[in-house]
C-alpha cells in the first residue's frame, strides 16, 4: 500500500487462551444460557449407527497436574468411515444422524472431559493407504498460545493401527503410545480413557497443522 512502510511494522502480540474460555466457547458450562442450540459433547441420537462409545481423558502440565480450564475439540468420521462434509469425496452417504464434531470442557474440579460418541470406520488415507479408525482433537487452555492437535487411536485396533500411515510416520515407536485410547467396560457401557500430557515424560505427539 502506498505510504506503508512494511519493515517498520511488528508482529501483534499473541494471547493465550482463557481465562474466560468456557463463557466464550460453552456458557453453559459456565452458567450462561446464551445460545438456542449449544455446542456440546454429544455427538450422538438414537438413530446414529455404529457402537457407542465414550472418550474421556485429563489433560496434564508438565508437573503431572490436571489443568482445570481447558476446552478440548472433536471431530471425526462416522461408523462407515466417512465424514459429515462436503470435503469428503468418498461416493458413499454419510450417516445423517451423525454430527460429527463435539466440543467439551473439562470439569472445574477434576479436571475430567468427555465425549458421548461413535467408535469411527477406517478412512482413505494418501497413495492408497487406509488410515486406522481415529478421532482428530485440538486442545484450547490457558497458557497455550495455540491449539494444539493431536489424534486418538483405540488400543484394540492393533492390526489396523499397524498399517496406519501416521502412525508409522512417528519414528520412535513408543512415542506412538501417547496416541492411544484404553478400552474399558463400567457397567456395560464402552468407555476409552486419553489423557494428555502437554510437556514432561510421556509427552503426547502433537501435530502441526
Amino acid at each position: 500500500m502506498k505510504g506503508w512502510n512494511f519493515q517498520d511494522l511488528h508482529e501483534t502480540p499473541s494471547q493465550t487462551g482463557g481465562p474466560y474460555v468456557h463463557i466464550g466457547l460453552l456458557p453453559n458450562q459456565a452458567g450462561i444460557e446464551v445460545f438456542e442450540n449449544s455446542f456440546n459433547n454429544q455427538l450422538v441420537k438414537s438413530e446414529t449407527q455404529g457402537e457407542r462409545i465414550r472418550l474421556e481423558g485429563q489433560v496434564f502440565d508438565g508437573l503431572g497436574l490436571p489443568l482445570r480450564d481447558v476446552l478440548v475439540e472433536i471431530w471425526q468420521a462416522d461408523a462407515n468411515g466417512i465424514y459429515p462434509s462436503q470435503a469428503d469425496t468418498q461416493a458413499k452417504q454419510a450417516d445423517p444422524h451423525f454430527l460429527g464434531w463435539g466440543r467439551a470442557g473439562a470439569d472445574f474440579e477434576t479436571g475430567v472431559w468427555r465425549f458421548n460418541t461413535i467408535k469411527p470406520g477406517s478412512v482413505p488415507g494418501r497413495r492408497g493407504t487406509t488410515q486406522a479408525p481415529h478421532i482428530a482433537l485440538v486442545i484450547f487452555a490457558r497458557g497455550i498460545n495455540q491449539g494444539l492437535h493431536t489424534r486418538v487411536y483405540f488400543d484394540d485396533e492393533t492390526a489396523a493401527n499397524a498399517k496406519d500411515p501416521i502412525l508409522n510416520g512417528i519414528e520412535w515407536v513408543p512415542r506412538r503410545q501417547t496416541l492411544m485410547a484404553q478400552r474399558h467396560e463400567v457397567d456395560g457401557e464402552i468407555i476409552y480413557r486419553f489423557n494428555i500430557r502437554i510437556q514432561g515424560e510421556n509427552e503426547t505427539v502433537f501435530f502441526d497443522i
